[in-house]
């Protein structure tokens, strides 16, 4: 009797790793700037010796402090697919109220957490407008950004907060650190380690991501999107209000103008550090970084004897170069999607 062998089975095509490849992008995205500052700093260093002192890492450290924070807060709303453009006037109105608060002789502590409620309170505004209101985020932030404006400049007046009314522990804190870094850095530090945990280990966090990446996907799989959508922006305004009072001790300055026109290099630091505009990925990490790249700049080039009026034209070009950066990726990986879609229909034909 003759044996037929048995054909062996088709191997069903393996889906390509389209997470896994946005992944390493985003890894190898974020090394690349950590390269960038590096060679800047180094070259910044072998022209100017001074550079890069003691003093100077304290200074480059204590002129990314604020924006590192308000960036992280930023990037968690930039994941949802949303934006936040009155970070800014937050920043403003919370270091104002803190001031306020310590010049009557109040206790900084509580001058830091009262910056952080207020902020948390008007982010709880933009996020009640933008979930529940379901009017786009632009349109809410940009109005909301006149308003809180509008507001801190009828409080404010004419009056200008300085160092000397304020305690004395308050501004040596915004200053002072272990060698050449300050407290406020380790702070900022602390709130961005352990921020980016959340967001990467609990499932409120990854749900940032779901949610950014398709918000109709995240609604049929069952995610809370209006929650998700008021908890970031929540989170936000805190980041904001604590960078606010931070802003106070550092400069020991705040009039009616603090904070104007900062929503713009906040934007640009998070999307230079590869939290996507169109959501659903990126890293606070990343945000992190694109806030440090960018207030490097604006130490490097006076330094160097180049004239600061350059510093606005080298952020535009670097956010040019993020977008076009995150409109290549889109494109490959819709195109690895397609592919992957096209080998499963093959798969089940055969």
């Amino acid at each position: 009797m003759t044996m037929t062998a048995k054909p062996a089975p088709a191997a069903v095509p393996q889906a390509p790793p389209t997470a896994g490849f946005l992944d390493r992008v985003l890894k190898v995205r974020e090394l690349a700037i950590a390269a960038v500052l590096v060679a800047m700093l180094t070259a910044t260093q072998l022209d100017n010796s001074a550079f890069l002192s003691e003093q100077g890492i304290k200074d480059l450290l204590l002129n990314a402090t604020i924006l590192v924070l308000v960036a992280c807060g930023q990037a968690m709303v930039v994941i949802t697919r949303n934006v936040d453009l009155s970070v800014g006037s937050v920043l403003g109105i919370t270091a104002f109220a803190a001031g306020d608060y310590l010049q009557g002789g109040g206790n900084a502590l509580v001058a830091v957490l009262l910056a952080v409620a207020l902020g948390a309170g008007l982010g709880i505004v933009n996020g009640l407008l933008v979930s529940l209101g379901q009017v786009p985020a632009l349109v809410v932030t940009l109005g909301t950004l006149y308003i809180i404006r509008g507001v801190d400049s009828l409080w404010t007046g004419s009056r200008q907060i300085t160092a000397a009314d304020l305690p004395s522990g308050f501004t040596t804190f915004g200053h002072d650190g272990l060698g050449a870094v300050p407290y406020l850095a380790l702070l900022t530090a602390a709130v961005l380690v352990c921020a980016a945990y959340c967001l990467r280990s609990y499932r409120s966090g990854r749900d940032l991501y779901a949610l950014g990446s398709s918000p109709e996907a995240a609604r049929l799989a069952g995610i809370p999107v209006r929650k998700r959508i008021l908890a970031a922006y929540v989170t936000c305004g805190a980041l904001a209000g604590l960078a606010g009072a931070l802003y106070l001790a550092r400069f020991g300055n705040v009039d009616s103008g603090t904070g104007s026109g900062y929503e713009l290099t906040v934007v640009s630091a998070v999307v230079v550090g590869g939290v996507a505009f169109t959501g659903g990925s990126g890293s606070l990490y990343g945000a992190a970084l694109g806030a440090l790249l960018l207030t490097s700049i604006n130490s490097v080039l006076p330094s160097i004897g180049v004239s600061s009026v350059w510093v606005q034209a080298i952020d535009g070009v670097l956010l040019l170069l993020a977008i076009a950066v995150d409109r290549v990726v889109a494109l490959r990986v819709a195109a690895l999607l397609r592919r992957r879609a096209a080998q499963t229909r093959s798969a089940h034909h055969d």
